[in-house]
Parts: structure tokens; C-alpha cells; sequence
């Protein structure tokens, strides 16, 4: 019997930095939530590839209605990305009820993963959290594309990936939440969405180069540069970026 994929599910590992290095494999990886895994899926996570850790970013309302499953020998942590958030339209609930311009609303959204409390505080103790050597992580929120693809794009930009890669890994979300997206969008049609609001949810299942590079932007323009953003912004220190940078990239 074929595994059945599970949506948007990847490594983090296989890309090569400015300097010639290379991202260990099989130690990060990201994906869509983990709700109601079959028994050979949560095999295939657990044994086969022996992830120890999985961190949830998702809200308290998303967990609740669509808890993940955790398979013997993994813990389990929340961070809420979004928590205090004033703009968050990367859960399902608020992509089905948010009003306005789609692409301006995850603008937002991106600007508030960059600087919100909760956002900074979040990722720092996520990337504190990948300091373990040798304990494969999967992180995840709900679509597995905003919440999560800042925090893929956060480790690969720490680990010197250049930027053409690390939109590739962000945009390839598109590619793989292909058939997940028709199906959301197929059951929101049977309860009597319109055209118009399923064009808008189908926009906002979507990633866009645009707001990835808001995030960056935004970090420019407050911190100055990235650096000082993890200095400053994500209160990571010179040992904890120099220590993770000798995890998770070959020699």
C-alpha cells in the first residue's frame, strides 16, 4: 500500500549556502497540520524518520478544532505565532471571514509575523528549541505556508541559503498543497460559498513572493538589517546563531 502523502510535508535539508555548505537533511522538516494522521503516516514520521519534536504554531481555536496527531516517543509544544496579533489571516476561520482585499490582508499578516510580540518571542524560542543535536523537529500551522513559511525561510536565511532558494522552498507550498486547496474549496462550495468569496479563499490559500519579501522588507526597515533583527528583534545571541549554524550545516 502507497503511503498517502501528507500535505506539504518537506525537509529543510539538501540546500547549499554562499560558502559551499550544505543543510543537513532529515532533521527539520515543515508541513501542513497534523490532524487525524493514518496509523502508516505517524509510522513514517516517528520510525522512519525519527522525528522527536513537533511544534505547532497554530492558534488556540485551530488546535481545538483540528488536533494533531502525536505518535509514541515525540513531545509535543504550542507556539502561538499569531497570538497578539491585530492582522491574522492565516487561519482557515479568518480567510473565510475576513472582508477586503485579499493581497493587502496577508501584507498585513506578513508585517505582523515580522513584528509582533507574540511572532518574535515565538520564533526565537523555536529556534532556541532546534538547538538539540541530532532530534529531527517537524514544524507546522494550519495551511503549513505563512506561520511555517516564515519560520523555514528564518532557518535557511540563519543558515546563509541564498534568497532564489529560499523563495523556491516558500512558493513550492503552491505546488504542494494542490489537491488540499480543491478540496477545502469543494466542500466551502457545497455550503453555498459564492464565486466571489471562494475566488478570495482560494487567493488566501495561496502563497505570494510578495509577502515573503514584506516580512524582509519590514525587518529591514525596523531593525536595519537581518542581523540585527535576530540580535534585536528575535534576542538571539552571537553563540546560540553560531551554535545552530554548526547543528544543522555539514562540515
Amino acid at each position: 500500500m502507497t503511503l498517502k502523502k501528507i500535505t506539504n510535508f518537506r525537509s529543510l535539508g539538501g540546500y547549499q549556502n554562499a560558502h559551499g555548505q550544505m543543510v543537513k537533511d532529515g532533521l527539520i522538516f515543515r508541513s501542513g497540520q497534523l490532524f487525524e494522521l493514518e496509523d502508516d503516516q505517524s509510522h513514517y514520521l516517528g520510525q522512519t524518520l525519527g522525528i522527536k519534536h513537533i511544534v505547532d504554531m497554530r492558534s488556540d481555536d485551530e488546535r481545538t478544532e483540528f488536533p494533531d496527531t502525536v505518535w509514541e516517543g515525540a513531545d509535543y509544544a504550542v507556539l502561538d505565532i499569531l497570538k497578539d496579533a491585530t492582522a491574522n489571516n492565516a487561519s482557515l476561520g479568518r480567510m473565510i471571514t475576513e472582508k477586503g482585499n485579499v493581497h493587502e490582508n496577508m501584507l498585513a499578516t506578513y508585517e505582523q509575523l515580522a513584528l509582533s510580540d507574540s511572532a518574535k518571542t515565538g520564533y526565537r524560542q523555536f529556534i532556541q528549541g532546534l538547538l538539540r543535536p541530532n532530534e529531527p523537529t517537524v514544524f507546522h500551522c494550519f495551511a503549513g505556508k505563512d506561520r511555517t513559511g516564515v519560520g523555514a525561510a528564518l532557518i535557511l536565511k540563519i543558515l546563509d541559503v541564498s534568497e532564489q532558494d529560499i523563495m523556491a522552498d516558500y512558493l513550492q507550498t503552491n505546488a504542494e498543497r494542490t489537491v488540499a486547496n480543491e478540496e477545502i474549496l469543494a466542500g466551502l462550495k457545497e455550503r453555498g460559498f459564492t464565486d466571489q468569496q471562494l475566488k478570495s479563499i482560494g487567493e488566501a490559500l495561496k502563497v505570494d513572493a510578495d509577502y515573503l519579501r514584506r516580512y524582509f522588507q519590514v525587518i529591514d526597515q525596523q531593525f536595519g538589517s537581518f542581523q540585527q533583527y535576530l540580535r534585536e528583534g528575535l534576542k538571539l545571541s552571537a553563540g546560540e546563531i553560531a551554535q545552530f549554524r554548526d547543528l544543522y550545516l555539514q562540515k
